[in-house]
C-alpha cells in the first residue's frame, strides 16, 4: 500500500483515470458493435451511417490516448473495405 501522501494521491488519480478510460473505451466499442451488426446483417446503408458516427469517436479516443493511432487507422481501413464489399 502507498505510504507517502504523494503516492496515495497518485493511487486516487489512477483509479479515476482508469474509470474514465474504461468509459471511453466502452463508448468506442459500442459504436464499433453497431457497425459490425450492420455488416453482419448485410445492410450497407446502416453500416455507412454507423461507420460515419464511429470515425470521430475512434479519432477522439486516439487524441485522448486510449488507442494508438495506427491501431485505429488499421481498424477503420478494414471496416471500410468490409462495408464496400457488401455492395459487391
Amino acid at each position: 500500500m502507498a505510504n507517502t501522501s504523494s503516492a496515495k494521491k497518485m493511487v486516487r488519480k489512477i483509479v479515476h483515470r482508469t474509470a474514465v478510460n474504461k468509459s471511453r473505451r466502452s463508448r468506442v466499442r459500442t459504436y464499433l458493435r453497431k457497425v459490425e451488426e450492420a455488416i453482419a446483417a448485410r445492410d450497407k446503408a446502416a453500416a455507412d451511417e454507423a461507420f460515419k458516427s464511429l470515425q470521430p469517436e475512434m479519432h477522439r479516443a486516439v487524441n485522448r490516448g486510449i488507442f494508438h493511432k495506427n491501431t485505429i487507422s488499421r481498424k477503420l481501413s478494414r471496416l471500410s473495405s468490409r462495408i464496400k464489399s457488401i455492395a459487391a
